[in-house]
């Protein structure tokens, strides 16, 4: 990843982690251990940043969060809420200088938060207008309202990036995720417009997006995992020519198929071993958790409760809640309950490594008319290829690439950056392998000898996509 673009995704960290924090602390005493939670994340953000510069500038500036003259458009898409907060309080940026502290940060959370009205009404001036002033200044925090040229280029402009669409939406499933657990609904606002974000992308990118479901922290996984299921179904969804407001209900559903977790002891949910038969009792309540949470919020359409009370139901009468059968199973579940053991399997876990995609397909393919829907599974593992979507792989002449789009039958397109020798390509080549090569010195018959670990070459397969 280039420095720029390494910087950019900790500003949207950043943005993130402030109205995290912000949130915590309106809904909470800036005491609380949640609110200290988000607190500390953001000085660890703002660290990592001025490791790299000596100060943090953020702006707020008609409607976008703006950060290093460029706008975080898919942070805006979600932070919307934020910013209209920040204007409303006069402050179109906030700066962290270098040597910021931890309770600078939580008087700064606490400024914002829990405005009084000297400040606010000092954010105007004799006229009622807005006044070019600090509304908070501290050692090494400012904010406030400077004069800010908006004119064409001089805050730039930038293309939203799936990249960006993808991270602001696991930000967006954290906030679901903690609505949750402390206000018993989820955040229906911040959920809808993660999964408009995802279809949109969906629709645009189908194998990018289905790429950007491997690129993943083992400590993200809840929120990854809530992402990943959305984007997957959505996928299998537009395969059977689903699209529009049907897509995204079943986005949303997908999204929420395991919110009843949040009641889910930690110690049962991230047990590092073997559940015994009491804990794997508790952790199987999580269905009808999630469909009593989900019917109890008004704004989450009908099918999300359906699906999570539903999505460990089997084809064949078993799985659970126990002694339910449903025949059919609701389609919406049928592809979750596909995407849902897709992920699970390929992540690594605290109790399980990674399995290798080939190992999940044959797997699924052994257990179709059992557990999964044979011709949905069929669809999927021609969706996912043998090789899905920011594989590396190195191919039969020695060169090595990227998978950057599936073919269940046999005819992936690859992003080739190694060449035979070894050496990385100015230019990456795109080459279907069922086709001749490219250039003509290339041989004909080229195929893939099997997946490579990105870490032994230090790079990220998501930068090619």
């Amino acid at each position: 990843m280039t420095d720029r673009g390494q910087r950019m995704q900790i500003y949207a960290d950043i943005v993130q982690r402030l109205s995290g924090a912000l949130r915590a602390a309106s809904l909470y005493s800036i005491a609380h251990p949640s609110v200290g939670e988000h607190v500390r994340a953001l000085l660890e953000a703002v660290q990592r940043l001025h490791r790299l510069e000596a100060s943090v500038l953020v702006g707020f500036i008609g409607g976008e969060v703006i950060a290093d003259d460029t706008p975080l458009l898919a942070v805006t898409a979600y932070r919307t809420e934020l910013i209209r907060y920040m204007q409303a309080l006069g402050i179109n940026r906030v700066l962290f200088d270098r040597g910021v502290t931890l309770e600078e940060l939580t008087e700064f959370v606490r400024a914002v938060s829990q405005p009084s009205p000297t400040a606010l009404r000092a954010a105007e001036d004799e006229q009622g207008q807005p006044a070019d002033v600090d509304f908070i200044r501290l050692a090494h925090v400012r904010a406030g309202r400077i004069p800010v040229d908006t004119s064409e280029g001089k805050w730039g402009s930038s293309a939203v990036t799936l990249r960006q669409v993808y991270s602001g939406s696991v930000e967006a499933a954290r906030m679901v995720w903690e609505s949750t657990r402390v206000d018993g609904r989820p955040d229906a606002p911040a959920a809808h417009e993660a999964v408009e974000q995802l279809a949109e992308a969906v629709d645009s990118s189908r194998a990018t997006m289905i790429g950007l479901t491997g690129m993943k922290a083992h400590d993200e996984y809840t929120f990854t995992h809530m992402v990943n299921v959305s984007i997957l179904v959505m996928a299998q969804a537009r395969t059977l020519g689903i699209e529009g407001q049907a897509l995204r209900t079943l986005g949303l559903a997908a999204m929420l198929h395991d919110i009843g977790k949040v009641r889910t002891p930690l110690d049962v949910l991230n047990k590092p071993g073997a559940l015994t038969p009491e804990e794997r009792t508790i952790m199987r309540r999580h269905p009808v958790d999630g469909a009593a949470i989900l019917r109890a919020s008004p704004d989450i359409p009908r099918m999300a409760p359906v699906v999570a009370f539903e999505h460990h139901l089997r084809v064949d009468g078993t799985g659970y809640p126990a002694g339910v059968a449903r025949t059919p199973i609701n389609l919406g579940t049928a592809l979750c309950a596909i995407a849902d053991a897709y992920d699970a399997m390929r992540s690594t876990r605290v109790y399980q490594p990674a399995t290798p995609a080939d190992r999940i397909m044959e797997f699924m393919v052994n257990n179709t008319g059992q557990q999964y829907d044979r011709h949905l599974v069929r669809r999927f593992t021609h969706l996912m290829g043998v090789y899905p979507p920011a594989t590396l792989v190195r191919l039969s002449d020695g060169s090595v690439g990227i998978v950057v789009e599936a073919s269940g039958a046999g005819a992936p397109v690859i992003k080739v950056i190694l060449g035979p020798d070894g050496a990385r390509l100015d230019v990456p080549i795109l080459k279907r392998l069922d086709q001749g090569g490219e250039p003509e010195t290339w041989p004909r018959g080229l195929a893939v000898d099997g997946p490579l670990d990105p870490a032994q070459f230090d790079l990220d397969p998501a930068d090619y996509l």
